[in-house]
């Protein structure tokens, strides 16, 4: 299959990156993803580069498969981060909100792959040129920050358009979602909504239980007028946020209210007034498990799934 070139090319066992959140995916939750089989990710998010440089000594302690780490090019401590990535030779780097090709040169240099997440064609030709090893292609039923193109449309079109592999991101938790994924060109996936209810996932429990809680209809995307939307659960942060933008508050005020809400609501679990990221997707996670039970259930439904499709049954 054609994401075995992914596998060789990263020297993981799995096509299956797990989604870098902030304030969530660590060196516990990545190590655990690592150790099952697909690529462990750690998020920088907007911490210095002095914590990031702990998690992936302690990473090393729990897994000697390969990792990477998401760093966030709109984050105060990028540079630091860049560097220290570059200095401790991650084998893995995704990139988002932003562009990372003043980077581009040191991190190859270390023999770093790099992968940044796009959210357009446009972008992804970009950074294709820029010397990218592969692309996440992020749709917009992912949770967090999003773009507008969903992962049905975006994918085929950037797979089309590049040679390098391409991840595909966003409303995927299960093996159907992974075969749809490859049956749209993709070589792997990114999970990050599946994995928060994970054993191995420090969030707080709140967080986990508002995602098993979930339907299907309860993650929605607020601050669109800021230019940069954000999809969570419905909660009362997001009633204030729509009141914000319907009363024609400024973009800066809005941003100014949700600063500070997603460590709220993942490391003190206030899930009322907090940031509830999720997927779409939410409405198919309702258990707990740890994150080797995920990774065999993502690769066994996307195996059964094909193996279903009777190709002949259509002739």
């Amino acid at each position: 299959m054609k994401y075995s070139g992914l596998c060789q090319l990263l020297n993981i066992k799995y096509p299956i990156f797990q989604g870098g959140m902030a304030w969530i995916s660590d060196a516990d939750l990545a190590g655990a993803v690592s150790n099952a089989g697909g690529l462990g990710i750690i998020a920088a998010g907007n911490a210095p580069a002095e914590w990031l440089e702990e998690q992936v000594y302690k990473i090393k302690k729990i897994t000697d498969k390969p990792f990477g780490i998401n760093i966030m090019l709109m984050s105060p401590h990028k540079d630091a981060v860049a560097e220290a990535a570059a200095f401790l030779e991650v084998p893995v780097i995704i990139t988002g909100a932003g562009t990372p090709g003043k980077y581009m040169d040191v991190w190859k240099s270390k023999g770093i792959k790099v992968f940044p997440v796009v959210p357009t064609t446009t972008l992804a030709i970009r950074m294709e040129r820029s010397g990218a090893d592969g692309l996440i292609c992020e749709g917009t039923e992912a949770g967090g920050h999003i773009g507008e193109l969903t992962t049905m449309t975006l994918v085929p079109q950037v797979v089309d358009a590049v040679s390098i592999p391409v991840i595909a991101a966003g409303g995927i938790a299960d093996g159907r979602g992974f075969a749809a994924a490859l049956m749209l060109g993709a070589s792997g996936i990114q999970v990050g909504t599946r994995f928060l209810t994970a054993y191995e996932c420090n969030v707080h429990q709140n967080y986990k239980n508002a995602i098993l809680a979930a339907r299907d209809t309860d993650a929605i995307v607020t601050g669109r007028s800021t230019g940069h939307p954000v999809r969570c659960l419905k909660n009362n942060l997001t009633s204030k946020f729509k009141k914000m933008e319907k009363s024609g508050i400024s973009p800066l005020e809005i941003e100014k209210a949700g600063e500070g809400t997603l460590r709220k609501a993942a490391l003190e679990g206030d899930v009322k007034s907090g940031s509830v990221m999720s997927g779409q997707i939410a409405g198919l996670v309702n258990k707990e498990e740890s994150c080797e039970e995920i990774m065999t259930d993502l690769m066994r439904g996307m195996l059964q799934t094909i193996k279903n499709f009777n190709i002949e049954e259509l002739s």
